[in-house]
């Protein structure tokens, strides 16, 4: 669902196959002014793109709309490729060996196993998308000339699959809602044995635009995802480990050289994690709330080869430019990390990130500061880095490829906006142009330089352990992270001895972090290696190394432990949140003491004071107590201890919090910090971006009503019920009258935000509790928000930058239901946008999502009945036109 948001293009957003087609076009950089410089903070926001300037588009002024997108052969498609000057576009497959392609992997000897979503808007009305006619097939390139001739089914009948990972005894699919591991017991191509490892991989009911996929094998031994709240670890018995992490991103999961990842969403082009994402899971309400996706680049400029008005929206004003080109990114997708060695170096480490609805790939380059953050920018400017004017070029994923090359999936069609998002501007673009049809095309396209040689196809499944631990300094990306997952996968410890040699003294970093993580997927980490790599020259290595620490951190007493404590004073702002991080094993008897000296350090790192506050979720008052005896002013550690003991809504903790922060012998910095994190309407210092979510533990939503937490960004009215109090806040209103102005505002401010018996002003009722059939139906709106919903406005209400409203304390929300049930059903023009989905859900499947919203996160509105969404969705069938707030505002029944 995508209450008062804006709207965007979907994240997927018969022709002959030729032996070699080379194509590269020029593509000049027109100038443009420099994106000003990201002001300092300690969480920086990323550079804001101005809104796209009234000039038009060079390229798209060279483009002749004829208002018919024809068919191409992949030879005159690929005439109209456009690439940076000296890049070309090689033909790897195209139909009939492939078909609807929406992801690829490739297998230890480099050959292309092809996601086909063959049942993917086979129409504009999407009728038949059910069809299990999605499948996954093999290609082989028989002759090594660059072009896939032979293909295989290797498994057929799924719905709408999206995802892949090939392993060394079987291949991980992804066919929401199941996850299946696919065996080839008889070495035919063809799998023979299917095994349902996950049923909750994503739902049935979502749309592809918001689902899980992902499975990308990181340099931690964990298969990450994105849309999906949890990652897997293979174990020596072949099953699958899981373990709860945000859900993050929406289409597409990358790593870089070094294992952190990347994601984005549609309007939201890239972000990043700059700790381990299943840190965010330790504390709960009170844990990590910076750090992970965390925004490196706002919406930006794109610049197609041609006019594109039939994107989603494209008549409402900032969508297109005054020459109909898409001026910003709509259905960013597919965020790729070119880890390779066949393209020049400038390219190596720069994240690729496709525009669908714009037929564009675009190019950006990541810059890390001193501080620990990462921005992305542009790497060119007025231009991307790969577009055409074929209107059906359908980039929807992107690879780093066994050759050293990038590899670029073309769905090639004219629909790419699934049907509950299409508007009724972009259906009547889509039948003017001709683009309902034809489906089960596809091409997908090798990325190359003029100064190439492809690499030699791999031939991994035959080497032996021993030639498979020099590949892990291997300069092409793919070989090194293909190598450590096949030892790891193999557990063949007969190489640790030359792992542990390679982690001494191997002169590439990369190398020796593989070596480390490869020890760690074998179990054969040990104290005296980790202690060797925990004084590693590499931060990267050391960061490493504290996290692999862990299980040792746990024990009492053990002797590792001292030489992790040494990195305390370490300023690394990696090796210093990974500590932060990983002292929360420690042993009670030193977990504190050790946590209090980081963040009496490292206070001022936002990052570093959530993970502490995580790390003692249970014990916050006393830890806060010493970190107040500590020498030193560290206000921001102090602040966000206190808004961690806030959330967790226990009186009794906050009633001592409010005691300390009411005495006058404290410094006065002490007491400004406490008042600062004791405001539940204010809290901490605002992330940068969207807190982290991840389904909450069973029951902590019972009865109907969230958490209580309060939604992440800047400071806005809530719907949240305010902290009541057992006694009067006596300190708090000392406070209150305090002759210094700061203390006294703070105090007032924060007894605002609560109630105490006695307490003047008229309390707000309280919510009715939910019948045992509204529970059941609360229940099932939460899942129905979180495959539908979240995607946008996030798991905790909060909405996104730039994409969704926030949902808590929202006037339609909670408002009365003949309001918020036609926003679902017809959509909602304005400045809040919401899309017309109410065709793809039942009665009841509104009632249920709309009874969640409206009774989480502080949200205490009456539940919604479907016999009520059933008599509006009559009164209303009519119309094809969203509301305007206007006319809403004038709705009364």
């Amino acid at each position: 669902m995508k209450m008062e948001m804006s709207f965007r293009s979907g994240p997927f957003g018969g022709a002959l196959l030729v032996a070699s087609l080379l194509v590269g076009c020029r593509h000049e950089p027109v100038p443009q002014p420099a994106p000003a410089a990201a002001p300092a903070a300690a969480m920086p926001t990323p550079a804001s793109t101005a809104p796209p300037a009234p000039a038009a588009n060079p390229l798209a002024a060279l483009y002749v709309d004829t208002g018919v997108t024809p068919v191409r052969s992949p030879q005159d498609e690929a005439r109209t490729f456009r690439l940076v000057d000296g890049y070309r576009a090689e033909l790897v497959a195209a139909e009939p060996l492939v078909q609807d392609p929406v992801a690829i992997d490739f297998d230890a000897d480099g050959r292309m196993y092809v996601v086909e979503m063959r049942a993917f808007m086979p129409n504009i009305d999407g009728k038949g998308e059910d069809r299990p006619i999605g499948r996954v097939v093999v290609l082989e390139d028989t002759n090594d000339d660059g072009v896939m001739d032979r293909k295989t089914v290797f498994l057929d009948s799924l719905v709408l699959p999206r995802t892949i990972k090939v392993m060394q005894h079987g291949v991980l699919v992804g066919a929401p809602p199941n996850l299946y591991f696919a065996r080839d017991t008889n070495a035919d191509l063809r799998a023979d044995v299917r095994t349902l490892v996950r049923g909750d991989y994503g739902t049935l009911s979502s749309n592809p635009e918001h689902n899980a996929n992902g499975l990308l094998w990181g340099l931690d031994n964990w298969l990450h995802n994105a849309n999906y709240a949890g990652e897997f670890r293979l174990q020596p018995d072949g099953s699958f480990a899981f373990r709860p992490a945000p859900e993050e991103g929406q289409w597409g999961v990358s790593s870089d050289d070094y294992g952190r990842l990347f994601r984005n969403s549609n309007e939201d082009p890239l972000r990043t994690d700059y700790i381990p994402e299943h840190y965010a899971a330790r504390g709960g309400n009170a844990g990590l709330r910076r750090g992970v996706y965390e925004q490196v680049t706002r919406n930006t400029s794109v610049w197609p080869d041609h006019k594109t008005p039939a994107v989603n929206r494209g008549y409402r004003e900032g969508v297109l430019r005054g020459d109909s080109s898409l001026a910003m990114f709509t259905s960013a997708g597919s965020p790729t990390v070119y880890v390779g060695d066949r393209l020049p170096d400038e390219l190596r480490g720069s994240v690729f990130v496709t525009e669908p609805a714009g037929n564009l790939v675009a190019r950006f380059v990541i810059e890390d500061s001193g501080d620990g953050f990462a921005r992305a920018r542009k790497a060119y400017e007025r231009a991307d880095f790969m577009t055409a004017s074929d209107q059906r070029f359908r980039p929807v994923n992107l690879s780093s490829a066994p050759d050293g090359t990038l590899y670029v999936v073309d769905m090639y069609r004219g629909i790419i906006q699934h049907r509950a998002y299409i508007t009724d501007y972009l259906e009547q673009k889509i039948r003017e142009r001709g683009m309902e049809q034809p489906v089960g095309l596809g091409r997908i396209w090798r990325i190359v330089h003029t100064s190439t040689q492809r690499g030699p196809a791999p031939q991994l499944s035959r080497a032996s352990a021993a030639d498979l631990v020099p590949l892990l300094a291997h300069p092409n990306g793919w070989w090194r992270f293909k190598a450590q997952q096949l030892l790891v996968e193999r557990g063949d410890r007969s190489v640790a001895d030359a792992l542990r040699a390679m982690i001494r003294s191997h002169r590439d970093d990369r190398a020796r972090l593989h070596a480390l993580w490869t020890l760690d997927g074998l179990g054969e980490s040990d104290p005296l290696t980790i202690e060797t790599a925990l004084a590693d020259s590499s931060p990267y290595v050391r960061a490493a190394a504290v996290r692999i620490s862990e299980p040792w951190l746990a024990r009492a007493s053990h002797p590792l432990q001292d030489a992790v404590l040494r990195l305390a004073d370490d300023r690394t702002p990696l090796v210093r949140r990974q500590l932060a991080a990983s002292l929360g094993e420690l042993t009670a008897t030193r977990r504190d003491a050790a946590l209090v000296t980081v963040a009496s350090r490292y206070g001022d790192d936002p990052i570093v004071t959530d993970l502490v506050a995580g790390a003692v979720r249970g014990r916050e008052t006393a830890f806060l107590e010493k970190l107040l005896a500590t020498r030193g002013e560290h206000a921001a550690a102090v602040q966000s201890i206190a808004a961690s003991i806030v959330r967790s809504r226990d009186a009794a903790a906050i009633g001592r919090l409010l005691t300390l922060a009411g005495q006058p012998s404290r410094p006065r910095w002490q007491r400004l910090a406490l008042l600062t994190g004791a405001n539940p309407r204010s809290g901490q210092r605002a992330p940068r971006g969207p807190r982290p979510s991840f389904e909450p533990p069973a029951g902590a939503a019972a009865g109907g009503a969230a958490s209580g937490a309060a939604p992440e960004g800047p400071p806005r009215p809530t719907a949240a019920p305010p902290i009541a109090l057992p006694n009067r806040p006596a300190a708090l209103l000392a406070a209150a009258e305090s002759p210094d102005s700061a203390i006294r505002a703070q105090a007032r401010a924060v007894a605002d935000a609560l109630t105490w018996p006695g307490k003047g002003g008229a309390a707000a009722p309280a919510a009715r509790a939910l019948t045992a059939d509204e529970q059941a139906r609360y229940e099932a709106g939460r899942q129905q928000y979180t495959s539908t919903c979240a995607g946008c406005h996030q798991a905790n209400g909060g909405g996104l930058a730039g994409v969704a409203k926030p949902l808590v304390g929202s006037r339609f929300v909670l408002g009365t239901p003949v309001r918020l049930i036609r926003i679902v059903l017809n959509g909602k023009e304005g400045e809040m946008l919401m899309p017309p989905i109410g065709g793809t859900l039942t009665d009841e499947q509104v009632a249920n999502v709309l009874t969640y919203v409206r009774r989480s996160w502080g949200n205490d509105a009456d539940p919604i009945e479907p016999t009520q969404v059933k008599e509006i969705r009559a009164a209303t069938a009519g119309r094809k036109k969203p509301w305007t707030e206007a006319e809403l505002l004038r709705i009364t029944r």
